[in-house]
């Protein structure tokens, strides 16, 4: 191994240490009183529920761990949105499990919380898993309630998903575990099956005071909608359980009779580990953003045996696309490629060179036939993102790189095949769309720690902000010397190196998760596992594209 790779593999590393402090006091949720709190009440933590429920909470991964780092600081902070949510196995079967920090706010819906948890429901539906539902919520945070309740993404979507999902057949099963109230207490009644744990659970559409205020009555929140009144009185509830361990077990009981799935039929064998070793990963990926690689380095330690079929590889060589095997699965790969030789000689221009990271129009053409043949047969799409956007210039401006790159979008937006997105390195511009951003519906996106998302890198943004921050003082009249021009310059990028960082865009949920590189498989595995419980339904149409 060279100097270069042993400095790689350092960053990298500690890069990967920083994910796991970050992971392991994201657990802590509310902190470590609160949790003794819960517990002192007879109750286990949204964690300790999920580990209970999975067969094996080794073989699942959490989506949204990091949403909301950051974020609400002047209202004490939102720990993973206040609401856990993880896809595993229960008796066997994949499903989702959502899960209400009760240590955060008393699981209070942030406006965060509501759009992880319509992300969790997106993946609900997209795939056709049950969904598992474990309530232990004060409802609405009010004091940001109007950034929560009346808009369509809002809390409200929550209840027309649970309609949409039960029209769909989706199985979905909620346990009432703590308090349940207002518009909340509709999203459990309107699941198949609804359980409530004894003496801690609690459904009502108000509490004992708001009733107190409303209407005069005097009445405890028990005698108003704890699991006696709703599972002997109203009819409510479907099963009482003794604690959460009983209402978890119960759970368990129900999903094992849940009856098999028609399948999409996505290609899989027998599993063979790479060839060649994942660690290495860290020594090839390079600490700076800039510097060039070998991403089919990468690739060849991502897949099965290290064995990957290349599709036109002599042909617009900054983007990779080929056939391969992950877990078993058949899986079609569109990666950006950094390493390009450089074009040498005295006449050579700019223009004429060719840049690692960057779409061109030869690659965007490649990429969109390559899409268009994985949707004709039924592979799914792997995206590997370390790209800067597309080439600019009078060159490819006239060559129509605006046309060729719409061809691309338009076959990542149309591909019915499900859609897989790593984003390694950069995640720029119009690239991270061509390349299936969040905006293009992939199944799963998610980052490693080395990632970068913006409309375009610090120091470019920076410099671009700068000229026009430096011209804005001087039609004020004030001077602007090179020193001047250095602090705006540093000031300003880093402001916005804080935005690109891959927990920026987590806390936001424009990633699913931050994970280990090596974790890499397990989640592209998992995600078409799941997307092979919901049959194909269109057929792959680009429509109308300029050609």
């Amino acid at each position: 191994m060279d100097l270069n790779f042993n400095k790689n593999e350092d960053h990298n590393r500690l890069l990967l240490s920083e994910l796991k402090q970050k992971l392991a006091k994201v657990k802590l949720g509310g902190g470590e009183k609160r949790i003794a709190k819960l517990h002192s009440e007879g109750k286990m933590t949204a964690r300790e529920r999920i580990d209970y429920l999975l067969d094996n909470d080794e073989n699942a991964i959490e989506i949204g761990a990091f949403v909301g780092e950051g974020m609400y600081k002047e209202h004490g902070g939102c720990p993973s949105g206040g609401v856990v949510v993880k896809i595993g196995y229960i008796q066997g079967k994949q499903c989702v499990v959502v899960a209400n920090d009760a240590t955060v706010k008393a699981g209070a819906w942030f406006p965060i919380t509501a759009k992880k948890n319509l992300r969790a429901q997106e993946i609900a539906m997209e795939n056709r898993l049950p969904i598992i539902y474990l309530v232990d919520s004060a409802g609405v945070y009010l004091p940001m309630q109007d950034e929560i309740f009346p808009d369509k993404e809002h809390f409200g979507r929550i209840f027309r998903n649970n309609a949409m999902m039960s029209s769909m057949g989706i199985t979905q099963i909620a346990a009432v575990m703590g308090s349940c109230v207002a518009g909340g207490a509709y999203l459990p009644i309107m699941s198949d099956e609804a359980l409530i744990v004894d003496k801690t659970g609690s459904i009502f559409l108000a509490g004992s005071y708001l009733v107190k205020a409303a209407i005069g009555e005097t009445i405890d929140n028990e005698t108003l909608g704890g699991a006696t009144t709703h599972c002997k009185i109203s009819g409510v509830t479907d099963f009482k359980a003794k604690d959460d361990k009983d209402a978890l077990d119960r759970i368990k009981s129900i999903v094992g009779k849940i009856g098999d799935y028609d399948k999409a039929g996505f290609n899989r064998i027998k599993s063979e580990k790479p060839a060649l070793n994942p660690e290495d990963i860290f020594g090839i990926l390079p600490k700076s953003r800039a510097e060039q690689y070998d991403m089919m380095e990468i690739i060849k330690r991502l897949v099965d045996n290290s064995e990957f079929d290349e599709y036109k590889a002599g042909y617009g060589q900054t983007i990779i696309t080929g056939y391969a095997r992950i877990d078993g699965w058949a899986v079609g790969i569109v990666a950006n490629q950094r390493l390009i030789a450089k074009t040498t000689g005295a006449k050579t221009k700019p223009s004429e060179m060719q840049f690692g990271g960057v779409i061109y129009s030869d690659s965007a053409d490649k990429a969109t036939r390559f899409i268009a043949n994985c949707n004709q047969k039924k592979i799914p799409l792997v995206f590997v993102h370390d790209v800067t956007g597309f080439m600019v210039g009078s060159k490819s401006e006239h060559g129509g790189i605006i046309k060729d790159g719409a061809k691309m979008v338009n076959a990542v937006a149309n591909s019915v095949v499900p859609k897989f997105t790593v984003v390694v390195g950069n995640s720029y511009g119009a690239g991270n769309y061509a390349m299936c951003g969040k905006a293009y519906d992939p199944r799963l996106i998610f980052a490693w720690p080395s990632a970068e998302l913006a409309v375009m890198g610090g120091a470019q943004a920076a410099k671009v902000l700068m000229q026009i921050e430096a011209a804005s003082l001087k039609a004020k009249g004030e001077e602007v010397d090179a020193q001047k021009e250095q602090e705006l310059f540093d000031k300003i990028k880093a402001r916005y190196d804080e935005q690109v960082s891959p927990y920026y865009a987590a806390s936001r949920l424009w990633t699913d998760a931050i994970i280990n590189p090596l974790e890499t498989r397990t989640w592209i595995s998992m995600g078409i596992e799941a997307a092979n419980h919901a049959p194909i339904e269109r057929q792959f149409n680009l429509g109308v594209i300029q050609v």
